[in-house]
């Protein structure tokens, strides 16, 4: 590795620790030239995968992209941002461990929905009229219909 300061490429690893849930190494090093510190990740290279959008366009999946769709469903909600993390993560998991290549944003975008009416109704309902393109009152209806049900079955 090479130092960042003097650009000698001779360094030792000082101490190594695990990250994201072992998913990254952090690696603290000595650099052997001018002795200053830094430090390195080393993360696991992954097939990239690809989000077939509706028209047939394929962009790269952006885990950056869904945490941003996900806070502005949030907002304002009793929502933290490790529960955002956390989605973003378990979608992420189950992307990369159950597609290769290619994931159509049909996929994403239902058990994105699945994952947000379990930690905030508010805020399934704000992504679904996104999502599903809410035209009018009656789509907001239509898509409250089974939640009110479930809820109904609980209270009675």
């Amino acid at each position: 590795m090479r130092c960042p300061f003097c650009l000698v490429d001779n360094d030792r690893v000082i101490d190594s620790r695990s990250g994201d849930d072992g998913a990254t190494i952090r690696r603290r090093r000595e650099c052997f030239g001018c002795r200053r510190r830094f430090t390195t990740y080393e993360r696991l290279e992954r097939q990239t995968l690809m989000v077939v959008k509706k028209g047939g366009d394929r962009d790269p999946f952006d885990r950056d992209k869904i945490r941003r769709g996900l806070a502005k469903a949030c907002w304002k909600r009793p929502v933290t941002e490790e529960d955002i993390e956390r989605v973003v993560s378990e979608l992420e998991a189950e992307l990369y461990g159950n597609h290769e290549g290619d994931v159509p944003s049909r996929v994403i975008g239902e058990r994105l929905m699945e994952l947000l009416r379990d930690l905030d109704q508010v805020a399934f309902v704000r992504f679904a009229s996104v999502y599903r393109e809410f035209k009018d009152v009656r789509d907001f209806v239509e898509e409250l219909e089974p939640i009110l049900n479930e809820s109904a079955r609980a209270d009675g």
